[in-house]
């Protein structure tokens, strides 16, 4: 009987042992779980040759992999801090993306290009910038088969932004097996734009051209062909339909010439001080006596301010006879036109108001582009050549102003432009 209680005894006894020793591997083995979670070596309390010899070559394995790893990514983390150096004084755009299309790196031109992309580490491309076709390029890139450059519109924020863009494959710097994808992307936004208003403008200017060469040369050939047998009174109607088309190209190609020099690099601004509450009352009086300006009262209202100013004075009447011009054309006789100049903040403020038909509120943001017409036939009917605002913008711009208009249907329409006094 005592036989069986010292056994039973001996046997709780190595149970307990057995237990405890389970206990501390497993408490070793979630520390050791810990270490490893954290990539650092594994520091236990207890010295692990004391779990057993397995237990101590799995910790000097685990310890090696997490020195190695802590290794390779500092090594990594200094290349890739080494090539966000070299690429943050680059102007182009530079990204990288892993195998995951996660963007590893970005420079700061990426980040002004796409301001989605700052802030927000290893992103995913598809969330950060939107475009279908550059996600088409870039498999392309990793394939294999891309273009060497490639044209790719990206939307942002409802605005289109264009880029040229150029990839290549590099060795992946996380592993030492796969590559990563490198993208350059040059801004060509503004250049795309520049040809669209190119485009535009010599449209335009070949539809402007060709209504008057057509009626010329249509009364011409008519002449021509049988002027002899024509009635006195239609060679005359004839002579003179010719006189008035080719005087509205002569308008059209001086207005060209015009815009020309105002946007060349040297638009010859010539300023000088002057009075210009007096140079404003002279152009309206020159105005005045046109027969356009017959039946029509223009007023002039001008704050005791006003004083001296230093413009081009040439320039600037030239802008107020278009808007006073632009106000005869395009209001009834009987209209009542309104030249107002008062003193605003650091220069003075012009207006020239009237109070005709007006433009509609879809066309205002507009009418300062060349070639804009809110009633393109009855614009035509008055021989206007359709770049008048535009030299007017430019002329204002030129002296650091600005130039607006506001307008309500049916209401007459108010055109306004600021001077600063900067100059004087």
């Amino acid at each position: 009987m005592l036989f069986l209680v010292v056994i039973i005894f001996a046997l709780l006894l190595f149970l307990w042992a057995a237990r405890q020793k389970l206990h501390r591997h497993q408490e070793a083995l979630r520390r050791l779980g810990q270490s490893l979670a954290r990539k650092q070596p594994f520091l236990g309390e207890e010295d692990p040759a004391l779990l057993g010899l397995e237990f101590q070559q799995l910790c000097g394995t685990a310890n090696d992999l997490v020195t190695g790893y802590n290794r390779l990514s500092q090594f990594s983390n200094s290349q890739l801090a080494q090539i966000d150096a070299t690429l943050g004084s680059l102007k182009e755009a530079v990204m990288i993306l892993d195998e995951q299309n996660r963007i590893m790196l970005a420079n700061g031109a990426l980040h002004a290009l796409f301001p989605r992309t700052r802030g927000v580490p290893q992103q995913r491309l598809e969330l950060a910038l939107d475009s279908r076709e550059f996600l088409e390029y870039v498999i392309a890139v990793r394939n294999g088969n891309a273009p060497t450059q490639q044209e790719v519109e990206f939307i942002d924020g409802g605005a289109s932004i264009w880029v040229e863009a150029t990839g290549a494959l590099i060795p992946a710097i996380d592993q030492p097996t796969g590559f990563w994808a490198l993208f350059v992307l040059h801004d060509v936004t503004r250049q795309k734009k520049l040809e669209g208003l190119r485009r535009d403008f010599v449209a335009n200017v070949s539809h402007e051209l060709r209504t008057p060469l057509s009626v010329i040369k249509g009364y011409v050939e008519t002449l021509v062909d049988g002027g002899r047998d024509l009635p006195v009174e239609d060679r005359e109607q004839f002579l003179l339909t010719i006189q008035r088309h080719t005087e509205r190209l002569n308008s059209l190609l001086e207005d060209l010439l015009t815009l020309s020099r105002l946007e060349s690099a040297t638009p010859g601004l010539n300023a000088e001080k002057i009075n210009f509450a007096a140079l404003i009352s002279g152009v309206v009086e020159d105005v005045g006596r046109r027969p356009a300006a017959t039946g029509h009262n223009i007023k002039v209202l001008l704050e005791p301010g006003v004083g001296e100013l230093s413009v081009d004075p040439l320039k600037i009447t030239q802008v107020f006879e278009n808007l006073i011009d632009n106000a005869l054309k395009y209001t009834p006789r009987g209209a009542v036109i309104e030249v107002t100049a008062k003193l605003e903040n650091a220069g003075v403020e012009v207006c020239v108001r009237d109070n005709g038909p007006g433009i509609p509120a879809e066309d205002l943001s507009r009418i300062f582009e060349r070639f804009y017409r809110v009633d393109k036939g009855r614009s035509r009917e008055k021989g206007g050549t359709g770049l008048g605002l535009s030299i007017v913008k430019h002329i204002i711009q030129l002296h650091g102003g600005r130039v607006w208009a506001e307008s309500e249907l049916g209401k007459g329409a108010a055109f306004f432009f600021s001077l600063p006094r900067r100059n004087e």
